[in-house]
């Protein structure tokens, strides 16, 4: 099945509005009573986020016939995860941010201690999510378990944070930083599209080929975000931006040039297209999701 895109236009923005909106009603629904804890999680979770890895975990179902509405636990939690990480990143202790998502960050509304039990509830709640997530093979579920735990611990998302912060005021080498990416953001990039396909049963062949095509995505993400770092416009993204270069972080831009930081993301993108040839229009979210990845602004 060859793809159809050059034969259709596919309408992204509409896709995207739809996903999000979907995606954050069921969030709501996790998280409804009033206690601290969950407004601070609430404050959170519902902010204006891209909301890309549960849209990826939908569209990777999508791609391979599933439905939205079987994987929709999925792309929550998926959600929660990423949120759970991004209140921990802003705190004091790592990069000290003041501003999320166009709004202060959780330990600048609340408290450090509330942020940090936020995070923790969040990350909880998600494998709660994940438990409860209906699936025809239990084994099956166990193993999506099994990988976004991988993804976003110590083998993945936790460990490229480690080597992020070892990695302030030194200048690593092409190799080192590709590495650090691919865990700190391509892990759980890699685990939303996978995940989804997996839930209802995509075929060995189509399940290595969005594997592969997540692993191109997620780099080209990370790179897109260090341009943007340098590049980009705060009030369209949301929070400050050259803050890589005041902690003496090393960058795509830092290492090989702005330019050539564009041209390698790109690359990236063009390759991940060419995993989905096989692919027929129900991947169509997925190819533009790619394109969307290093043409955003946020």
């Amino acid at each position: 099945m060859k793809s159809e895109y050059s034969k259709e236009l596919f309408d992204l923005r509409a896709y995207l509005d739809e996903k999000r909106q979907k995606i954050n009603a069921a969030s709501d629904r996790y998280i409804r009573d009033h206690r601290r804890i969950m407004l601070a999680m609430r404050y959170c979770l519902m902010a204006d986020g891209k909301r890309i890895r549960p849209i990826l975990c939908i569209a990777g179902a999508e791609a391979v016939g599933g439905k939205e509405a079987d994987v929709m636990p999925i792309a929550c939690a998926l959600e929660m995860i990423h949120t759970y990480s991004l209140i921990h990143d802003d705190l004091p202790a790592m990069d000290n941010d003041d501003l999320r998502r166009g709004k202060p960050t959780c330990h600048v509304a609340f408290d450090e201690a509330t942020a940090i039990l936020a995070g923790d509830a969040l990350l909880t709640l998600a494998f709660e999510v994940l438990c409860n997530a209906k699936c025809s093979d239990p084994a099956r579920l166990l193993q999506i378990i099994r990988i976004i735990a991988a993804a976003a611990g110590c083998s993945g998302m936790i460990e490229g944070q480690m080597r992020d912060i070892a990695s302030e005021g030194k200048v690593l080498n092409l190799e080192d930083l590709e590495n650090l990416h691919r865990l700190k953001t391509g892990a759980l990039i890699e685990a939303s599209v996978i995940s989804g396909a997996m839930l209802v049963g995509a075929e060995n062949k189509d399940f290595e080929q969005l594997r592969a095509y997540a692993g191109y995505i997620g780099l080209a993400f990370q790179v897109t975000d260090d341009i943007l770092n340098v590049n980009g416009d705060p009030k369209i993204l949301g929070k400050a931006v050259g803050t890589d270069e005041a902690r003496k972080k090393s960058t795509y831009p830092s290492v090989m040039g702005l330019e050539n930081s564009e041209r390698f993301a790109k690359e990236l993108i063009d390759k991940a297209l060419k995993t989905l040839n096989d692919f027929d229009k129900r991947a169509e979210p997925l190819r533009a999701i790619a394109r969307y990845i290093i043409e955003r602004k946020r």
